[in-house]
């Protein structure tokens, strides 16, 4: 078939650069192979985004291909379809004549085919005396041969993209699950960092586009995967720290039994202990009163520029007594005892982690009450933590009371001796 490689327009449309490069572009479409024109179409309508047609526009083509009579584009059979608009508006299931010669010229644009106007802008095709098309004058398919390996690459590419997308919202969706299992289980002992960490995974979502790209997944996904590391190191150490704690506890059976000689003696000192830490309670009690009775007569109005010195608390020998007011601490001692107030400052740091206390309220009671205060408090709120729903609050609000001495350690420990020797009689 002869045909020429590069033709202008027919009527008023103007000849352009883009529309110059396209048919240059498609030059070597005549000597090319074939290739399936319906396998190549398909190819099309994956990277149509990238095309830069719609789907539309891909309807204009299918009939177009319709119109070719094989089912291989191949240059020795011609590659020149010409049909009319009233037979592509049939097989477009009846698309308007102006909605054709849009999308006919998006086609044009978009380099997937050529206009081969005739003399008259009329679609026709000359043939010989023997049936053969000689000359075709209508829209040229040549630009589809020349650039198929380009598509192919492209839907290719589009496809992996696709399916990698896939697969990090699948990873991403899973990371979350399990930053939000992680949190709900954090939250029993540490739930300050457990309610960061749940902000922190809402924002990341939160900053997601409804249709997220590759890059945004990713983004998220680094962040919860660290996030999710973090929660996990943070409940290994709980559970080495729960772990120690249960072989203290197997460990104590033995060490009990073989002091049980020396039981009798331990109580009769518990008791001496006991009895003495009473009677310094009362004398300090009667000494605050008076002191008190004193400055109210003798100057009220500066009696708010000046506080009374906060009474002694924990002496050493009233740790016998805490130890019986508060005997769950033991379990939570070196080797599942204690014997010295070291040994209990020990135990309150387990306490302290197990309760869920964050290190800020514990170091702020620390350094209101005391070291040995701030133990001895944690060992009464073990014993009362099934009543207790935040003990880190708990806490803080008995360091706010201490500071404007409204709260002392013994009162507390007198309530405890007092209800255990209640349980103690209606057992009894």
């Amino acid at each position: 078939m002869d045909r020429g490689i590069v033709t202008t327009p027919f009527g008023r449309r103007s000849m352009t650069l883009g529309m110059l490069a396209c048919q240059l572009s498609s030059a070597p479409a005549v000597d090319d192979g074939s290739v399936d024109k319906w396998k190549l179409f398909r190819t099309i309508c994956v990277a149509k985004a990238s095309l830069g047609v719609s789907d539309r526009s891909l309807a204009v083509l299918n009939a177009l291909l319709s119109f070719y009579p094989r089912t291989e584009l191949d240059v020795a059979n011609g590659l020149v379809v010409f049909p009319s608009n009233a037979q592509l508006s049939l097989r477009t299931h009846g698309m308007a004549e102006t909605t054709l010669r849009r999308h006919l010229t998006a086609l044009i644009d978009a380099g997937l085919i050529l206009r081969r106007d005739s003399p008259n802008g009329k679609r026709y095709a000359r043939r010989d005396r023997k049936g053969a098309i000689g000359q075709a004058f209508g829209f040229d398919l040549a630009p589809l041969l020349a650039r198929a390996a380009e598509i192919e690459a492209e839907a290719a590419r589009l496809e992996a993209d696709r399916r990698y997308l896939q697969v990090m919202r699948e990873r991403l969706s899973l990371c979350r699950r399990d930053v939000a299992k992680l949190v709900e289980l954090l939250r029993q002992s540490d739930f300050v960092y457990a309610d960061e960490a749940e902000m922190q995974c809402q924002a990341v979502y939160r900053a997601l586009s409804r249709k997220p790209l590759i890059a945004e997944v990713v983004r998220a996904l680094d962040i919860l995967a660290a996030l999710r590391d973090d929660l996990t190191n943070r409940l290994e150490t709980l559970l080495k720290t729960q772990n120690t704690v249960g072989n203290e506890r197997q460990n104590e059976r033995h060490i009990q039994s073989s002091e049980s000689d020396n039981l009798s003696e331990s109580e009769a000192a518990c008791e001496k202990a006991e009895a003495e830490f009473s009677r310094q309670l009362q004398d300090e009690e009667r000494s605050r009163k008076h002191l008190l009775r004193s400055q109210l007569a003798e100057d009220p109005p500066t009696q708010n520029r000046q506080r009374l010195p906060p009474p002694a608390q924990n002496p050493l020998n009233a740790l016998p007594v805490v130890l019986k007011a508060c005997p769950q601490i033991r379990d939570y001692g070196p080797c599942g005892r204690i014997d010295t107030w070291r040994d209990l400052l020990s135990a309150a740091v387990v306490v302290k982690t197990m309760l869920g206390i964050s290190p800020d309220a514990y170091d702020d009671a620390c350094a209101t009450l005391g070291p040995e205060t701030t133990a001895t408090v944690l060992a009464c709120l073990l014993e009362r933590s099934e009543h207790i729903h935040s003990a880190g609050g708990y806490l803080r609000d008995l360091t706010r009371r201490a500071r404007g001495q409204s709260f002392t350690v013994s009162a507390m420990l007198s309530a405890r001796l007092r209800a255990q020797a209640g349980g103690t009689a209606m057992s009894s």
